[in-house]
């Protein structure tokens, strides 16, 4: 059971959270926070596996707790409505290993936190396409090595890694090629052991180097 702490100033967002949240079978919301101080605290006490922190909150906001929260031990997800790259890249400097918008449907938030519980990175779409973006080197050179790491793929795994390099969570992933979320989870998970990678971020930035999309 992947237990989550959810922190958000506001009531109603809390209780949306964790209502989506527990509709899944292996997520339990062990605790609630409405600022990042309470969460410092709350994840000390409780050690959540997943941390959905919100990032605009009075007082101790979610991008100033967010590496102590790490530090602690629990995987951050930073939730807002603002999609601003400012605060991408310093939550993930934070530590944060996830980062969605709030409008992320239900199926796709219960994704995130799987992911992110197993130790994969999980950003919104949007957002991923924007951050790779800024890291990916171009060239012939860099080209070529990145496509010739990605031959060790089937093309079954070469399609799945495509739409993770598109930024889409595995629900999305299924819904887009008609398979099971079951399947694309193993396909992605096989996929980043032949590449020998560390998460989805590292494999769509691969992807966009060797300019398949």
């Amino acid at each position: 059971m992947i237990r989550v702490l959810v922190v958000d100033d506001e009531h109603l967002v809390r209780s949306g959270l964790r209502l989506i949240l527990e509709a899944a079978p292996d997520i339990t919301v062990v605790g609630e926070a409405a600022d990042g101080a309470t969460a410092l605290v709350e994840t000390r006490r409780l050690h959540p596996d997943v941390v959905l922190l919100d990032v605009r909150m009075p007082g101790t906001d979610g991008l100033t707790a967010a590496p102590e929260v790490a530090a602690a031990g629990s995987k951050v997800i930073m939730l807002t409505t603002f999609d601003l790259d400012e605060y991408v890249h310093r939550a993930l400097r934070g530590g944060a290993v996830g980062f969605l918008l709030k409008d992320t449907p239900p199926r796709d938030l219960a994704e995130a936190v799987r992911a992110v519980a197993a130790g994969n990175a999980m950003l919104a779409p949007t957002v991923t396409r924007r951050l790779i973006s800024s890291f990916v080197e171009r060239g012939p050179a860099r080209r070529d090595a990145a496509r010739r790491q990605l031959a060790l793929l089937t093309g079954r795994e070469l399609e799945i890694v495509r739409e993770v390099a598109r930024g889409y969570a595995n629900a999305e992933i299924a819904r887009r090629l008609g398979m099971s979320e079951p399947t694309v989870k193993a396909h992605v998970s096989r996929a980043l052991a032949k590449l020998q990678v560390a998460n989805r971020v590292q494999v769509a930035i691969l992807v966009h180097d060797a300019d398949l999309l």
